[in-house]
């Protein structure tokens, strides 16, 4: 399982309507291929810095799948013009489990 985390920066003032965006996009990512989560989560320090976090089964079903489809387009269309510079992605293998940590819709 990979780990997709993206921090993405939100123009002042167009954080709620980013969320909005995000919450049309779910439907998106539950049909892409290899996608078995997401969720996005807000700064506490920094109300205009997201991460968005999504569980892929491997690194092409992100890299190759889902950005070379039509839903890639239509999450873009959907959260592009927030946002304040480009995003930065990366992909991530799990190196040491721990413990009390699960990437679910809420909590912690």
């Amino acid at each position: 399982m990979i780990l997709e985390i993206a921090e993405i920066r939100i123009k002042p003032g167009m954080e709620a309507e980013f969320q909005a965006g995000v919450g049309k996009a779910v439907e998106i990512f539950a049909r892409a291929k290899g996608c078995k989560g997401m969720t996005l989560r807000r700064s506490a320090e920094t109300p205009s810095r997201f991460s968005l976090l999504v569980k892929w089964e491997t690194v092409e079903n992100h890299e190759v799948d889902f950005r070379g489809s039509e839903d890639f387009k239509k999450w873009r269309a959907l959260v592009g013009h927030c946002f304040d510079g480009a995003p930065e992605v990366g992909n991530w293998a799990p190196a040491v489990p721990g413990f009390g940590f699960a990437l679910g819709t809420g909590g912690a």
